[in-house]
């Protein structure tokens, strides 16, 4: 009986003696696989840790802006010129302090011009929102 091998012949006829892929052929490419393969969980790593600092940077903002309005929506003589730290404790047991400070000494005659800072650290890192408007006294 022959043997298959001897059956397989390429498209010149001549008969062809390669059976497949040799161990070392098949060793590289899982290494050249397997390095892809980490190089892809580490990026994946860090853009949710990325994902995660966006969303504490949303919040504080979210948090800026809702005590400027707040301050914004009081009449003219009611803003206070520095407010007592608000500090709210949200997901992940990150801290928003939120602080404002309120000055006449705009260049524009009767205006104040608010200032509201929101601080929080994440991961001894610390972050800072700073917002700045202007109230006319209208």
């Amino acid at each position: 009986m022959r043997s298959y091998q001897h059956c397989i012949k390429n498209s010149l006829g001549k008969r062809n003696h390669e059976q497949g892929f040799t161990l070392i052929e098949t060793l590289i490419a899982v290494a050249v696989l397997a390095f892809g393969l980490l190089a892809v969980s580490s990026l994946q790593g860090s853009a949710i840790r990325e994902n995660l600092m966006a969303l504490h940077r949303t919040e504080a903002v979210a948090h800026a802006q809702t005590q400027m309005e707040s301050l914004m929506a009081r009449p003219y003589d009611d803003v206070d010129s520095t407010g007592s730290p608000i500090v709210r404790q949200l997901l992940k047991g990150i801290e928003y302090t939120i602080t404002w400070n309120v000055t006449n000494d705009d260049p524009i005659t009767n205006c104040k011009r608010i200032l509201v800072t929101v601080s929080y650290e994440e991961k001894g890192i610390q972050g800072i929102v700073v917002l700045t408007c202007v109230k006319p006294n209208v």
